[in-house]
């Protein structure tokens, strides 16, 4: 029996997986099938958040998210402050309670922070009047990825419940996986993790996932196969002899796909090392629902924003 959906969020803040329920996902991929057939119209904009500053607080560098999140906010009528800590007094020794109680002092409402240290946006919700959107936090978790990735399961696949998923690849230093996993399991899908054994956590199954190490009988088992990227700027020693051994390994090409028992479905949270993790071939076909990911990526932060943004009073 599924649980009745609510009309508003159980959370003030979207700071990880962790913090929401199965009634929260359904709400947000609600309001996000509404704002999906908005950004689908000829006017792509709606004024429901006219009234509300938003400030995209990047300590790491981002392209895909920051675009998605500010075009988001641009498509509800917010007004945007953008703010790369690169360009700032971060440099110059600011602590970040200052740099956004700075930012706040121009009355903003709320703060999509990317931080490369686990906890700095539970951190930050504790001492700012604001509502905090976690955009990805050194290696934690990134709770907007993983519901637009759940959000196209559910787009493609009809349901997330039921569904076997495989995560494949940097399993250790990967937010999206860690946010995935929490995500999919909370919806009731089947889910597995694929690498190698240098780049699974010690643990990994404690969180009620199984571990597979053979990649062709984890794409059999599988209805969804989640790629990851090789994260080679967090790789500060080396976890696999050489690229090419991890491709051959743990690289998905075309001859592999054709050669299962039944078709799958690939996705990718981007930015793809084309020829690594998968192929052209593979990024390119049919199978592949990147590109949806991209744009329901856009409608999911659409409305968690809103969902959030009613929640300020």
């Amino acid at each position: 029996m599924k649980q009745k959906v609510s009309n508003e969020l159980s959370v003030k803040h979207l700071l990880g997986i962790k913090y929401l329920n199965e009634s929260d996902i359904q709400l947000i991929f609600e309001t996000a099938d509404h704002f999906k057939e908005v950004i689908n119209r000829s006017i792509k904009k709606v004024p429901s958040l006219r009234d509300i500053t938003i400030a995209n607080i990047f300590f790491e560098n981002s392209t895909r998210t920051k675009l998605s999140f500010e075009l988001a906010e641009k498509r509800l009528s917010a007004d945007v402050i953008n703010f790369s800590a690169g360009q700032s007094s971060v440099k110059k020794g600011e602590t970040l309670i200052d740099t956004v109680n700075n930012i706040l002092s121009m009355k903003v409402d709320m703060v999509v922070m990317r931080h490369p240290n686990p906890g700095a946006g539970i951190f930050l919700s504790k001492h700012v009047n604001a509502a905090i959107v976690n955009a990805g936090d050194g290696a934690h978790e990134h709770p907007t990825q993983a519901l637009l990735d759940s959000y196209s399961i559910r787009e493609k696949l009809g349901d997330v419940a039921g569904k076997n998923v495989v995560i494949v690849g940097d399993i250790l230093h990967s937010r999206v996986a860690l946010s995935n996993i929490f995500a999919l399991k909370l919806q009731g899908a089947n889910v597995k993790v694929c690498g190698p054994k240098t780049l699974l956590p010690k643990h990994v199954e404690s969180l009620g996932v199984e571990v597979e190490t053979d990649l062709r009988k984890a794409l059999n088992w599988c209805d969804v196969a989640n790629m990851l990227r090789i994260q080679n700027e967090r790789l500060d020693i080396s976890y696999f002899p050489t690229t090419r051994e991890y491709t051959q390994q743990f690289g998905v090409n075309k001859a592999l796909l054709e050669s299962l028992d039944k078709e799958i479905v690939i996705m990718h949270p981007g930015p793809i090392n084309r020829g690594v993790e998968i192929t052209s071939d593979v990024a390119d076909s049919n199978q592949s629902i990147i590109l949806n990911q991209v744009e329901n990526g856009v409608a999911i932060r659409m409305a968690v924003i809103y969902l959030l943004a009613s929640k300020i009073k």
